[in-house]
């Protein structure tokens, strides 16, 4: 599989990432979390997503008892981690109300509860999960800056940041943010008239692409009949799926976002992947947003 320079010569992901917020739901032992993991390897994937705060602040633990399994798996992947959300679960006992925390000691102190849960040295990349509006951007960077001192990450991003947020956070760094974590797909097509794929690519900056496939209401929700319509239709003429055309949807953008495949199903992840081959011509491309959005571009 193509890999992606996100930092010629020091950092690259593979062109689709696999996702684990759903990991606590897929009833997998550590042994076959490791499995699935080389799996991914196998077709190529070595990106894995993750954030404390998935599964109930579990999944990193879970994921974190296959690399103690299997030692050896780590140096094969990246992990790309987030923190910042905190609301009321049993791990989070002191919490009353949803919020977020970009404090300078919340994101150190989250950054080495990761390692640990993860059983890991470091982290190829942290981000920010979410723009808290009591944001000081110097904090975050103060966070940075000692978490990259201490090797303890080795490179940082955001994740939902508007561009302004964005630039803000930037200018406080030494050192370049190296991705932004978006909703991006067919169905949530914001990001592609605001000015932030704009602005990243602008920057020469890599987004990762959350949500493809619409949280997977593309496939049977009424409102989205249209779009099903429409991506069959393309996927007949390309001989590929419903999800491999929304996925080459997201991969066609001149940012080259990296999509982030959900399921936990490897056979899904198979299929999901082998959207890297699906070209949509233009006409095809436009077709799928106006199905989508009900409407044609101004």
């Amino acid at each position: 599989m193509q890999r992606v320079n996100l930092i010629p010569g020091q950092l690259s992901f593979s062109r689709m990432v696999q996702g684990y917020w759903r990991l606590a739901d897929w009833n997998m032992q550590a042994q076959d979390v490791v499995r699935f993991v080389e799996q991914g390897l196998e077709l190529g994937i070595t990106t894995t997503d993750h954030a404390d705060v998935y599964g109930a602040f579990s999944e990193e633990g879970m994921f974190g008892q296959a690399l103690k399994l299997a030692p050896g798996l780590r140096d094969k992947i990246e992990i790309v981690s987030k923190c910042g959300i905190l609301f009321p679960c049993e791990r989070q006992p002191d919490v009353n109300v949803v919020h977020y925390n970009n404090e300078t000691d919340y994101i150190v102190s989250a950054a080495e509860r990761s390692l640990r849960e993860l059983h890991t040295d470091y982290l190829d990349v942290l981000l920010i999960h979410r723009p808290d509006p009591l944001m000081d951007a110097d904090a975050v960077a103060e966070a940075f800056s000692r978490l990259q001192q201490a090797g303890k990450v080795r490179h940082f991003g955001v994740s939902n940041f508007s561009a302004a947020k964005f630039a803000l956070l930037q200018s406080r760094l030494d050192f370049p943010l190296v991705t932004n974590q978006l909703e991006i797909s067919a169905v949530h097509s914001d990001y592609l008239f605001d000015g932030n794929l704009d602005y990243l690519q602008q920057h020469r900056v890599v987004p990762m692409a959350w949500s493809c496939l619409g949280g997977g209401g593309v496939f049977h929700d009424f409102q989205y009949k249209a779009l099903r319509d429409c991506a069959a239709s393309i996927g007949e003429q390309h001989n590929a799926s419903l999800d491999q055309v929304l996925m080459a949807f997201v991969l066609a953008l001149p940012c080259h976002a990296l999509p982030i495949i959900g399921s936990g199903n490897i056979e899904r992840v198979r299929q999901q992947a082998a959207a890297v081959d699906v070209q949509l011509t233009r006409q095809q491309w436009f077709s799928l947003l106006e199905a989508a959005r009900g409407y044609t571009v101004p």
